[in-house]
């Protein structure tokens, strides 16, 4: 196992505050009207302090899709075995609906603001495309094949994220107001009927 040393821990946490503090300004006066000066002041530092951890203030929304990829395989991972990979799938979507539950003005900061940005929507799509890789092994483990360049994992987990992306784009349209998790189930259910 790999622990990071103390500098990497320290500077880990850092990126969090800093994280942690630009989503509080994000959700209260819109990604556009926060500057990295407010960010850095908010947490106590300078805007050249700032660019030692983030590159640019892009970078901060696309590390939480990182983070989250990360997230999304080690709860699939979690997963009972006796679970088919679509329910498995689903169930670890869970990472990302439970907090919408809870309190959907992130998630829906999240999705506007990527929405907005071509550059954005670009590295969204990007860190997606690494959560299918990410997560298609795990569910190539599920299946009941030893055959080579078998497509089926790609295509289940390709198909998944699909689903919760239908279902992010209508819980954003209608302004976090519907149950993400409804939508997640009835995208779902539709791909692959009896499945919420």
């Amino acid at each position: 196992m790999n622990v990071p040393n103390l500098r990497e821990r320290t500077r880990q946490a850092v990126r969090a505050q800093l994280m942690t503090v630009a989503w509080e300004l994000f959700v209260e006066q819109g990604y556009d009207a926060t500057t990295v000066d407010e960010i850095a002041a908010a947490a106590g530092m300078s805007q050249r302090s700032f660019f030692r951890y983030f590159g640019a203030k892009e970078d901060v929304v696309l590390v939480k899709f990182e983070a989250v990829g990360a997230l999304l395989a080690e709860e699939l991972a979690r997963r009972p075995a006796s679970e088919d990979a679509w329910t498995a799938l689903r169930r670890s979507f869970e990472v990302i609906v439970e907090p919408a539950e809870r309190d959907p003005r992130h998630g829906l900061v999240l999705l506007r603001i990527t929405d907005q940005s071509p550059a954005l929507r670009a590295g969204r799509l990007e860190q997606q495309t690494r959560w299918q890789e990410l997560l298609t092994p795990l569910v190539a483990a599920r299946l009941t094949t030893a055959a080579d360049h078998d497509p089926r994992a790609a295509a289940l987990t390709a198909a998944a994220l699909a689903c919760l992306n239908v279902a992010n784009a209508v819980w954003l349209d209608s302004g976090g107001t519907q149950s993400l998790r409804r939508l997640l189930d009835d995208a779902m259910g539709a791909v692959r009927p009896g499945t919420s």
